[in-house]
């Protein structure tokens, strides 16, 4: 026999033992016994057996619990992981830690898991084709129990059709779990039981939100859907309703006073929550004192009191297109804490000399008592700024002038100005939406973010230089890692074709380039698209106790101090430096790592939630628009279809490949295209086309467009 053909034998012979072990239940056995398995009775045969048990045992697939036995060892068949639901009824389960490919799972092997469920399954030793299946053998815990959706009723019983179109059971609800939903109602849905032999969950109606398509029965259902309680419990309400108002003359002893130096806040014009102020004076020696003056929440809301349980466990107040779902109840949020004009409010505070060249020349940190002498609307700030006259105008042009050198400075270290452009409603008194605009970022709105910057960066550096090595400090951090080589690659190349270089050489060059593109696509139809590109291959920012650096801001360290009314982590932030200004000993990391997994979980909950709600204005701003014609880009490709946002109104829909009726077109996935098979038509992202709107469904927040050749 030659070489080649024996390696061929050995692999084949090598498969069939490996077999015969699976198969034998966890048995050992001889190499007769296996040659006994496999028919082979020939000496030549059975040495050849005899080696290649030698040989596996060697490489460690086999073990020889006794002289001339060998039995397969234990390999992992169990993995745990979530469960991520197809549209056909089969799942994935997902395991970063023990598999590093997803394992399918047939539909009737899911064991009423549902999707985001964490899941123990069975992994087959034989799987089908090249991925690996199995089976789910326990739900370990349920990602959801609560869903929104439509009540059915009949006489005899409800079925409750949820609007997650992950979630592909109906609920049985009897009519005595229906706590006063009528049929067609928009609701909350609980499932209390689930039957082994049952092919529909049983659920008890827990909210009634109204009639669909209702304003507030939509908005509150997007709430729902992303886990975020639509009210205070009672016994948090309490606790905030028992606060004091009044400032003892003892709180104030403890504080460094501002109240007779120049303080004003610049907000939104229909703001209710102020949670930062600026101060200003000039010095002697002719510097700028510049305070960052942030509201006290953490005066108020104590570790351990239900008040504070119930900020950590939403993590962050959600901005819906109508409406705002605080962190913390009104009387703190938009009363206590609100740094309001003409009053005197308790607050945490950055306060830094900077020369005429803005830089920090000396720093301080703690606790202080302020009085707000003006409240600026941004218009009105931008006012001042662009006309050199009015209140407070020479500090407020000196503030800018400043900012400009600090945004500059920034740039010039590697950050990246992405500006996307952010949709705002104009809705009527019943939440209708009757125009759509783009929100402008003038130098009021940049003014204020960069003392932001400053001070969250300062703080940050603060603290990770305080303690270093066995000394360091627990801290909550914003970390934001570099973009991975090939999205960057990919998206470098997508930019080409618009005629954009991108030079991916080192990070300070990426940045730089980057920079340039984001200022000339400005006001341009392939702005969102190239801006929301970008974004996509850079990494998420999250929170994390470790010292990593910013590298959108190109901040060796960064974190959140400047907004506790709306975030959680910056309540954390505040206790932390608060504990370390006065001696006190470092936490366990542990702990606070576990808050800022949870506080970035629900950061991406609040901003999927506010995308729905734009999503839901959009599909109902075009409900009236069902056959008109508009120019639009391609702003997004998937293997069913292509997104068009229209330029006009920023309204986003789909078109789909099936719609397409001149060619069989199929995705280009590395090309960023579409492209017909026959005749090689190619839709290319970014490319403007114009559509006609075909169809909208308000429930599930789809707007179908066709293209108009």
């Amino acid at each position: 026999m030659s070489k080649k053909k024996s390696n061929n034998f050995n692999l084949v012979l090598t498969k069939l033992i490996s077999d015969v072990f699976e198969k034998s239940g966890h048995k050992a056995l001889n190499y007769k016994q296996v040659a006994s398995k496999l028919n082979l009775h020939d000496d030549e045969s059975r040495d050849q057996i005899l080696q290649i048990l030698k040989e596996e045992t060697r490489k460690g697939l086999l073990s020889e619990p006794e002289r001339g036995k060998f039995i397969l060892k234990e390999l992992k068949t169990f993995v745990t992981g979530r469960v991520d639901m197809t549209a056909d009824g089969s799942a994935y389960i997902v395991s970063e830690d023990e598999f590093e490919e997803d394992i399918f799972i047939a539909p009737r092997k899911l064991r009423n898991a549902l999707h985001g469920d964490t899941v123990k399954a069975y992994v087959y030793a034989k799987s089908k084709g090249r991925k690996k299946d199995g089976e789910v053998v326990e739900i370990i815990t349920r990602a959801k129990m609560d869903f929104t959706g439509i009540i059915k009723l009949s006489e005899r019983f409800a079925f409750f059709v949820p609007d997650d179109r992950k979630m592909l059971h109906d609920i049985f609800i009897p009519l005595d779990s229906l706590n006063g939903g009528k049929d067609n109602e928009k609701a909350i849905a609980r499932i209390i039981d689930w039957p082994e032999d049952a092919k529909n969950p049983i659920g008890t109606i827990t909210h009634v939100l109204g009639k669909q398509g209702e304003n507030n029965a939509e908005m509150n259902a997007i709430l729902a859907d992303y886990g975020f309680p639509l009210e205070f419990p009672a016994d948090v309400e309490k606790e905030a309703d028992e606060i004091p108002e009044a400032i003892t003359s003892a709180e104030i002893a403890k504080r460094r006073d501002f109240r007779n130096i120049l303080t004003f806040t610049i907000d939104p014009a229909d703001a209710k929550d102020f949670d930062d102020a600026i101060s200003y004076r000039t010095l002697d020696n002719g510097n700028i004192e510049v305070g960052v003056h942030i509201a006290d929440v953490s005066h108020y809301v104590l570790p351990n009191s239900a008040l504070d349980k119930e900020a950590f466990e939403r993590g962050t107040s959600v901005y819906l297109v109508d409406r705002v779902i605080p962190m913390l109840p009104e009387r703190l949020s938009n009363g206590l804490c609100s740094l309001r004009p003409n009053e005197d409010k308790l607050c945490f505070s950055a306060v830094f000399e900077l020369d005429h060249e803005a830089n920090v020349i000396s720093e301080w940190y703690g606790r202080t008592i302020i009085h707000s002498d003006t409240r600026f609307s941004y218009e009105q700030a931008q006012e001042i700024l662009e006309n050199k006259s009015g209140t407070h105008s020479e500090e407020l042009l000196k503030l800018n002038e400043l900012a400009y050198i600090l945004r500059e400075r920034k740039f010039k270290h590697g950050a990246i100005s992405f500006e996307s452009t952010e949709v705002k409603f104009r809705l009527d008194d019943s939440g209708k939406p009757l125009g759509v605009f783009v929100k402008e970022r003038k130098d009021a709105h940049k003014l204020i973010e960069d003392y932001m910057l400053l001070a969250n960066k300062k703080v940050a550096e603060f603290i990770a230089k305080k303690g270093k090595g066995k000394q360091k400090l627990t801290f909550v951090y914003r970390s934001h890692d570099s973009p991975k080589e090939d999205a960057l690659l990919s998206f470098s190349q997508f930019a080409l074709k618009f005629g954009y270089k991108i030079d991916i050489s080192s990070g300070r060059e990426t940045a730089r380039s980057l920079n340039f593109l984001m200022a000339d696509v400005e006001g341009k139809k392939e702005q969102n698209v190239l801006t929301q590109l970008a974004i996509r291959s850079m990494a998420k920012a999250i929170y994390t106790t470790k010292k990593h650096s910013h590298y959108g801001l190109a901040f060796d360290f960064y974190t959140h101090f400047t907004s506790p009314i709306r975030r959680y982590p910056d309540v954390m932030v505040h206790r932390l430096l608060e504990l370390y200004l006065t001696g006190g000993k470092s936490v366990s990391e542990e702990d606070y790592e576990k808050m800022s997994l949870h506080s970035s979980q629900m950061e991406k909950k609040a901003a999927d939630a506010e995308r729905a709600s734009v999503k839901y204005k959009q599909a109902e701003y075009l409900e009236n628009n069902i056959g008109e014609e508009f120019k639009g880009i391609i702003s997004g490709l998937t293997e069913w279809g292509m997104y068009v946002e229209i330029i006009e109104n920023k309204c986003e829909g789909m078109v789909r490949l099936r719609d397409l009726t001149d060619d069989f077109y199929v995705l280009d996935e590395k090309n960023y295209c579409i492209i017909g098979q026959r005749r090689k038509k190619k839709f290319q992202l970014g490319d403007e086309v114009t559509i006609k709107v075909k169809k909208v469904d308000l429930g599930k927040r789809q707007i179908d467009f066709t293209l108009v050749h």
